[in-house]
């Protein structure tokens, strides 16, 4: 179930409703019941894969908790989420590089891949790491580990939570909030601007411009301009949208975005974009790996690896490979030569250049393929005649000029608002107004095509 569709504006109200309503003893079941009609919307058999899942971890442990071969159940437990990873959403693209490189014609899957599993497989094997390290208690009520796994805001696009700070969540539900319930709406309010009002919009031009091979210069400069806003409001648009529908029912969500157009440097960038993933990467391989605490040559041998994975992780493509590991090449050329020599440069302008570099490297992230990268950097950089407009694409300049618009209007309330946002809990007013201003704004402004959220790919 989308979040902008129709369903989910009836879905939502209904089920928030009833989780006041019965006894705090039933509503794990009540949130479980919700959270399988939520992800059946989509393709019902493929619960029976997130069962899967979810048997195998909740077994795994319990195995680990007893300690026996606590490490063995551990591997058992990686290698099942893993390969069931890689059989949905990296078969073919090992099959196909095999076949390419020895003339093979071993058999394609062509399988679809279940919505949002790379987030259960990663929110699963968080939990069984977190497990075996001694840091989270096994679960033995399944019913509350199939929730953690499902609960539906989070269940296809994140935030990726971590078992010490949901299930806590989860066993001692909270009272009704008023409060909460005008945090929540006011957050959802904001997801949903920034998904229907500036991604939505953004994508018509930007899917008009990658699918066309007649673009110029300026087309594909604006392009891949704009994708890097409309990723930005579509993933930051889901997550607000998320942790503001959990809000209302009481329950904190992990922060996953944090202002990541404002970074300074593309380190500062990793700690503000996809914050949880981000983490879980920083946490299960770049520390295990040696982190920072080992020789020059093994540090920049981990971040190429943590890159490398990061970017296969969200898609079996030599694109997102390569989106990942010229990050690393960001990261390291950053702590390398510029990290200890001080920032001589304005503030302002190393926003700036951080923002290009990132922008640059999202025309990886949005090609189908390496060539089209190729033909899109071709004329970039060729800058060959013709204008900005694209044949087909109704995208006048009104449209243009509307865009432009709400991306300020977007940073702008990003620069102002979002760090006051816990403060203006206590102004109800403040709430009312922003919620108020944003209803209207989507209303006579959005893009209403049930457009699917960009991550739900991974």
């Amino acid at each position: 179930m989308l979040f902008n569709s129709i369903e989910f504006l009836v879905f939502f109200p209904l089920v928030t409703l009833l989780y006041f309503l019965v006894p705090k003893k039933l509503r794990w079941l009540h949130l479980l019941i919700a959270s399988c009609i939520f992800y059946g919307a989509f393709i019902p058999s493929y619960l029976f894969i997130l069962f899967g899942l979810i048997c195998i971890d909740y077994s795994a442990g319990l195995f680990i908790s007893h300690g026996k071969n606590k490490k063995a159940w551990l591997i058992l437990s990686i290698i099942a989420n893993l390969l069931l990873l890689g059989l949905f959403k990296y078969h073919d693209f090992f099959i196909s590089n095999v076949n390419r490189l020895t003339g093979t014609d071993f058999i394609l899957f062509h399988w679809i891949l279940p919505i949002g599993l790379s987030f259960h497989t990663f929110q699963s094997m968080s939990y069984t790491i977190e497990v075996y390290r001694g840091k989270q208690k096994a679960i033995t009520h399944p019913g509350y580990y199939a929730l953690y796994v499902m609960f539906y805001p989070q269940l296809v696009a994140g935030p990726i939570e971590r078992p010490q700070h949901l299930f806590p969540q989860l066993f001692h539900p909270k009272d009704f909030s008023s409060t909460n319930l005008l945090s929540g709406l006011r957050l959802m309010a904001w997801g949903f601007f920034k998904k229907v009002v500036v991604a939505d919009r953004l994508a018509i031009y930007v899917d008009g411009t990658f699918n066309s091979s007649d673009h110029s210069g300026i087309s594909s400069l604006l392009a891949i301009l704009f994708f890097s806003f409309q990723i930005y409001a579509d993933f930051s648009g889901y997550s607000d949208i998320a942790i503001g529908a959990a809000k209302c029912m009481g329950i904190n969500l992990t922060l996953n975005f944090n202002r990541p157009y404002f970074s300074k440097n593309i380190g500062e960038f990793w700690q503000r974009w996809h914050i949880s993933l981000s983490n879980w990467f920083r946490d299960y391989v770049y520390i295990p790996l040696g982190g920072n605490k080992v020789s020059k040559v093994k540090w920049v041998s981990n971040i190429l690896v943590t890159f490398f994975l990061s970017g296969f992780w969200h898609g079996a493509g030599w694109t997102f490979i390569t989106w990942g590991l010229l990050h690393a090449v960001y990261l390291i050329g950053y702590r390398l030569f510029f990290q200890n020599s001080g920032n001589p440069l304005p503030k302002y302008l190393s926003i700036i250049l951080c923002f290009l570099a990132v922008t640059f490297a999202w025309t990886f992230f949005r090609a189908n393929s390496m060539l089209q990268v190729a033909d899109m950097l071709q004329s970039l950089f060729s800058w060959s005649e013709g204008g900005w407009q694209i044949v087909g694409i109704k995208f006048g300049n009104f449209t243009l000029a509307l865009s432009f618009g709400f991306i300020l209007l977007m940073l702008s309330i990003e620069a102002v608002v979002t760090p006051l946002m816990l403060e203006m809990n206590a102004r109800k007013w403040a709430d009312m107004t922003f919620l108020t201003a944003l209803t209207v704004l989507i209303i006579f402004f959005g893009i209403f095509r049930n457009n699917s959220f960009i991550y739900f790919q991974f």
